[in-house]
């Protein structure tokens, strides 16, 4: 259902800290139609040119300041993800992805209280660095 906004166009770059590239962000949107805790996100799956990313290498923002790996998220619930707020996907990588065109996959499962399946949005985009 809300598969379409997933991935966002926007966000897609590579971050540099103390003049190093240490990874790349990529945005999202929950694929529900409230905002949820932190502690109600099971996960993310990230493929990027076909090569799925590693679980420990994904961190993740509500805000775009406080940033949390996925297994920290399931005690977090002091931070909530509201709909219709890009979150960011910050995934570690020396020296980031190349500049140019890239296919990225975002699978996203969040959890909530009153339905006994989890929720799961899906989009596959080609994204570009510049």
């Amino acid at each position: 259902m809300f598969d379409n906004y997933v991935l966002l166009d926007k966000g897609f770059k590579n971050i540099e800290k103390n003049g190093k590239v240490i990874g790349y962000e990529l945005q999202t949107f929950i694929s529900y139609y409230r905002g949820i805790p932190l502690s109600m996100i099971n996960t993310f799956e990230i493929t990027v040119d076909g090569v799925k990313i590693s679980h420990e290498k994904i961190k993740f923002s509500a805000d775009g300041e406080n940033f949390f790996t996925l297994d920290e998220m399931r005690t977090v619930t002091f931070y909530k993800w509201e709909y219709g707020q890009p979150g960011i996907i910050f995934v570690e990588q020396v020296g980031g992805l190349s500049a140019g065109k890239h296919e990225v996959e975002l699978m996203e499962s969040i959890r909530i209280s009153y339905i006994p399946v989890p929720f799961i949005g899906r989009n596959t985009k080609i994204l570009e660095i510049v």
